[in-house]
């Protein structure tokens, strides 16, 4: 049984937990309570540790405090100070327009395992999935969206000289053809050390002229330091005077870094901006590596940290394309700091047990759960089981009430927090289930599966890198044969059948060691960060996807092969774009 709503809420709920702590509001208990103009309550030193650390909104439904009626001291504002000489920035558009939502909210739907449960049997594990949808853009050609901060952070070392280069700067050029005059862009260029190559330009007639005379400009040679290049475009964002609402670093490299040899020593070397979980400050990297000689692991931990993607870019020829569905999506940013929040709607009775929830940071106790999911791109989705613990019924044929979903986000266009509060989740007791009753929600199972490839995927590359592929390929032929199985599968879920031929691509690239460390790494690794994300991102050849534009096996983006690669009509679009332009 499925629901889908998309009404702005009326109030806050009147649930007695601290959203911070997870503990019981009870008055008496020796704690002071304080509670916000927009009747939120929270233990009175939670929110003041929470406060003193610049946190001004509030931690359950986003709204904006104003300091000067808290009750406790607000630290002074930082100013970032330019110890880079990075504040050179070019000044916002005074004509620069976010674009709202507008009469389209962020939309929810939920659906239950089946549409009823026998009223004497109990369910200690009873998935319900919440999926959680992006408007679309009300213009896709108008430059009246969210305008961005981009760095791209180039590897120019000796192996990319030629051919590689070429390609780079080619890609390059197109993402500064396809941003707008609000849009943003930096370039950096690494190789032993890092070179600032254009400081951030708005993307004008002159900015775009500037901005193609110094990928111009770009020369191949010497060795490998991604931190240095990384941490100067890093430097690049954190010091800027002025702020578009989104900022993101692309990052490229085709080689082994000479100066970390694993992923920890490479994290150590990052800025905390771009290792932190803290949604409203992360500045999320996205990196592609290049070809079969690039170090995937590291590339794969950089993105992992900062909330960005991996991309591997198997063929150099579709590099543009590559940066166009990445881009693609950066351009199309509609919604900022979601947060996803699931509350036991039987108190005491029904028991939230988990949320998995990928890499988006989740908070659990038996009654309530949040997910914070960050920025969405328009008509990105994202989905998530919630598996309950149900009791049985004392009484049948009643319903047994669920769960209560709310949503709150930052609409960039009118620039405050919209919270989206749904209908209550419920489910019917009858005495006894007929067949129809007891029917599996494909839409359930497919999610499923998702989790189901996800982990066999991260299994299997784990067993891998302990050399073990035996191991790792036997993981890969068992979860295939339970996907197969599955009542999503045996219905004919196309979508099921993708993420089986994923299963099976990346277990036919673990054939033997040598294949595995030239193409099975990154693939796999690609593959992982897509997942738990639920964001689209290069994978090779990937069935299904719009890279995917030669061969037998081209998948002109169905809607079942968007929903398993994740990609949005709008990264569709520039992929398109960049595809015609190469013929």
């Amino acid at each position: 049984m499925s629901r889908q709503y998309s009404l702005r809420s009326q109030g806050p709920s009147s649930h007695n937990i601290c959203s911070i702590c997870w503990s019981d509001l009870t008055t008496g208990q020796g704690q002071a309570i304080f509670t916000a103009d927009c009747s939120h309550s929270f233990h009175y030193p939670c929110i003041a540790n929470n406060v003193h650390h610049g946190n001004l909104c509030c931690p359950a439904c986003r709204a904006k405090w104003d300091k000067s009626k808290l009750p406790f001291q607000v630290p002074p504002l930082q100013q970032n100070k330019a110890k880079h000489g990075f504040d050179d920035d070019e000044p916002l558009s005074s004509a620069a327009l976010s674009q709202s939502s507008g009469p389209h909210n962020v939309t929810i739907k939920t659906y239950t395992e089946t549409s009823a449960i026998p009223a004497a049997d109990s369910r200690p594990q009873y998935p319900v999935l919440v999926s959680i949808c992006a408007p679309p853009l009300q213009d896709p050609d108008s430059e009246a969206r969210t305008p961005i901060d981009l760095v791209t952070v180039l590897d120019v070392s000796g192996s990319m000289n030629g051919q590689k280069l070429d390609l780079v700067k080619q890609a390059v050029k197109f993402v500064i053809e396809n941003m707008g005059s609000s849009d943003r862009l930096s370039i950096v260029s690494f190789s032993n050390s890092s070179r600032r190559v254009l400081p951030l330009r708005r993307m004008t007639i002159d900015g775009r002229e500037s901005a193609i005379q110094a990928v111009e400009s770009l020369e191949a040679g010497g060795g490998t330091d991604i931190a240095e290049g990384l941490k100067k475009g890093t430097h690049i964002l954190e010091e800027r005077r002025e702020r578009n609402p989104v900022a993101s670093i692309i990052l490229l490299s085709d080689g082994q870094d000479n100066y970390s040899r694993v992923p920890s020593q490479m994290l150590k070397k990052l800025p905390a901006s771009v290792r932190s979980s803290d949604m409203q400050h992360e500045i999320p990297v996205h990196t592609f590596g290049f070809g079969n000689d690039h170090d995937a692991k590291i590339m794969h931990a950089i993105s992992d940290a900062s909330g960005g993607t991996f991309s591997y870019i198997e063929s150099v020829g579709i590099i543009q394309d590559a940066f166009a569905l990445c881009i693609g999506g950066l351009l199309s940013v509609v919604a900022q700091e979601l947060r996803l929040t699931v509350r036991s709607a039987s108190p005491g009775v029904v028991k939230i047990v988990s949320i998995p929830s990928g890499r988006y940071v989740n908070q659990i106790s038996d009654e309530q759960g949040v997910v914070d999911v960050g920025n969405m791109y328009a008509e990105e989705e994202k989905q998530f089981l919630v598996y309950l613990s149900v009791p049985l019924s004392s009484a049948t044929n009643t319903k047994t009430s669920l769960l209560d979903v709310l949503c709150v986000y930052k609409d960039l266009g009118l620039d405050e927090f919209i919270p989206v509060q749904g209908e209550r989740v419920e489910i019917s007791r009858p005495e006894f289930c007929s067949p129809a009753e007891l029917a599996v929600s494909l839409d359930v199972d497919r999610q499923r599966n998702r989790l189901l490839v996800a982990d066999a995927i991260g299994e299997a590359q784990r067993l891998a890198e302990l050399g073990n592929l035996e191991a790792a390929r036997a993981v890969l032929t068992q979860r295939r044969e339970t996907l197969l199985t599955s009542t999503a599968a045996k219905a004919g879920d196309d979508v099921s059948h993708l993420f089986e031929a994923e299963l099976k691509d990346i277990m036919d690239k673990m054939a033997s060691m040598n294949l595995y460390e030239q193409a099975g790494r990154a693939y796999a690794l690609s593959g992982m960060s897509s997942h738990g994300r639920q964001r689209a991102s290069a994978r090779g050849a990937a069935a299904g996807s719009c890279l995917a534009a030669n061969g037998p096996r081209k998948q002109l983006a169905t809607q079942a092969a968007r929903k398993s690669t994740y990609e949005t009509s709008a990264m569709v679009r520039m992929v398109r774009k960049s595809q015609n332009k190469r013929k």
